[in-house]
């Protein structure tokens, strides 16, 4: 089975759908048998690298959502997000455009290390406010899941897989998606949000039941057997 994830790496419910998938996916008896595919995706792609203000002022100017409105959003999403095991720090975030950290993750990707690229990203920027926009932080992070430092460095300081990224990003407007996380099964079952984790297992039971048709092997069903109603 294959599934693909669209997601940007500074979107809080992509962090939150992911572990909610992974919760569905751990629980799923056939889970050796799925290839999971993290595809890039950008919210705000005329973001700056560095943006100069906080997470609140970012959503206040760019985002026209008032200071009030942020808190209650940042507390519904605190929640959300403890329930899952993580730990947001909203007022620690760092702002910044997401494009070169795509790049790092399709080099993870290159060497079998997406996933835990993608783990060790989002959580350097919801949970411990580090710049994921900085080269220096981007080869801390590979060097702490086994990447070469050297190759890090000169991966996302020059323009490397820049184009991955961007096939993913056009992949994602052929196929009609308007937001993130984006869950695709199979390339017939799409799932969009940070569902709950029985929906992700209910997908996961479906798409495998019918790429793995049952096929009987008796010519009738009027063998011996015991039913509800008696032997």
């Amino acid at each position: 089975m294959q599934i693909e994830i669209w997601s940007d790496v500074k979107c809080p419910w992509c962090y939150v759908g992911k572990r909610r998938f992974e919760r569905a996916l751990a629980d799923f008896p056939h889970r050796n048998s799925v290839e999971v595919t993290w595809k890039s995706y950008q919210l705000d792609p005329g973001l700056p690298d560095h943006y100069d203000g906080t997470e609140q002022q970012y959503l206040a100017e760019r985002k026209g959502i008032a200071p009030e409105q942020v808190r209650q959003m940042w507390q519904h999403l605190g929640q959300q997000a403890a329930g899952e095991g993580l730990n947001f720090d909203f007022d620690r975030i760092v702002v910044g455009n997401s494009f070169t950290a795509h790049r790092f993750l399709h080099l993870a990707k290159s060497h079998d290390r997406g996933d835990a690229a993608k783990e060790a990203i989002m959580s350097a920027h919801f949970e411990q406010g580090l710049d994921t926009s900085d080269v220096d932080v981007l080869v801390s992070l590979g060097a702490g899941i086994g990447l070469d430092e050297d190759e890090v460095r000169e991966t996302v300081g020059g323009d490397r897989f820049a184009d991955d990224v961007r096939r993913d990003i056009e992949e994602a407007r052929t196929l009609g998606v308007q937001g993130v996380p984006f869950f695709v099964v199979d390339r017939k079952y799409g799932i969009s949000g940070a569902q709950p984790t029985e929906l992700f297992r209910q997908a996961l039971d479906q798409a495998w039941q019918e790429s793995h048709p049952l096929v009987s092997l008796t010519p009738s069903a009027d063998g011996p057997a015991c039913g509800p109603d008696g032997c």
